[in-house]
């Protein structure tokens, strides 16, 4: 018999999971998983529930919760040899892989994808320092946010969290110097903030990366350049739209590997998470998992 195990955390979104969880696993079971259910504590739970699947070589993993759990659990599970099937269970703040590969937050509709047997391959990046994110790295400008943001505050806002916290930080904002080499050249100059992208969504922006595709062994590199916060603000709305590629300020390129350089040290954001400083450099992974996902409309 098959062996499905989840990994949940409890505190995602508005603390819904816990009330479902007995019909996932049910309907998990009468799909013919022997299936079970590890609730994360803390930082680092996923990760190590992760390697614990791993050890006890489950066929497929769950992930149920926001994009910080899913990048734990990736953590735990990209550098071993077996590799299980994966799944997930949207239910955090923005769930942006999740929202790439149109994967529902209806649990019924959720759980048909996961008991179904449709999988999709999928690229996954590396850092320099054996660290793994499956959606977005990102410096510069106010990506410290997405870390810094209370629990509690994401819990009873949602993504209305992030905009309180970013009204905070707008004072401070100021641009860095940095060297980006990439696959085709280097970029040199004062940014604001870079972006790495592995899917078309980032922050809850579903066009902010128009190219991007999670399984085309590609990141889509965006470089927001200096510039007048009034042009700031205008090119952020544009996003909502795509059009804000047209942007002289914007650069965007395709690369699979990236090597970044900056003067001051400055943290990478890992899929919201920290993920350690910069200097670093980048790796796609092409095809690291297959993952359950919607089959596509014919």
């Amino acid at each position: 018999m098959k062996r499905a195990r989840i990994i949940y955390n409890p505190t995602s979104g508005r603390e819904v999971i816990k009330k479902q969880l007995p019909y996932i696993l049910k309907r998990l079971e009468q799909a013919g998983y022997e299936a079970s259910a590890h609730e994360t504590t803390g930082p680092g739970c996923a990760k190590r529930a992760a390697e614990v699947a791993i050890e006890r070589r489950y066929d497929l993993v769950i992930i149920a919760g926001g994009d910080g759990t899913l990048f734990e659990a990736i953590n735990g599970l990209a550098n071993k040899d077996y590799r299980p099937t994966i799944g997930i269970i949207p239910c955090g703040t923005t769930n942006d892989f999740a929202r790439a590969l149109k994967i529902p937050r209806n649990i019924v509709k959720c759980c048909d994808i996961l008991c179904g047997d449709y999988t999709r391959p999928i690229d996954i990046g590396k850092t320099s320092d054996d660290k793994y994110f499956i959606n977005v790295a990102a410096g510069g400008a106010m990506t410290e946010l997405t870390y810094q943001v209370p629990i509690k505050l994401k819990t009873i806002f949602g993504r209305f969290a992030y905009f309180i916290k970013g009204f905070e930080k707008l004072p401070t904002i100021r641009t860095r110097k940095v060297k980006i080499t990439y696959d085709e050249g280097v970029y040199e100059g004062d940014i604001l903030l870079f972006f790495v992208c592995n899917s078309n969504s980032v922050g809850g922006f579903e066009k902010l990366a128009l190219k991007s595709k999670y399984d085309d062994g590609l990141f889509d590199l965006i470089i927001v350049e200096k510039m007048r916060f009034n042009k700031l603000l205008h090119a952020g709305i544009k996003s909502l739209s795509g059009k804000h590629l047209k942007e002289a300020k914007i650069k965007y390129f395709q690369t699979s590997n990236i090597k970044i350089e900056m003067n001051d040290k400055i943290p990478l954001n890992l899929d919201g998470e920290y993920g350690g400083d910069i200097p670093c450099e980048l790796t796609i992974l092409k095809h690291h998992f297959n993952l359950l996902a919607p089959k596509p409309i014919e």
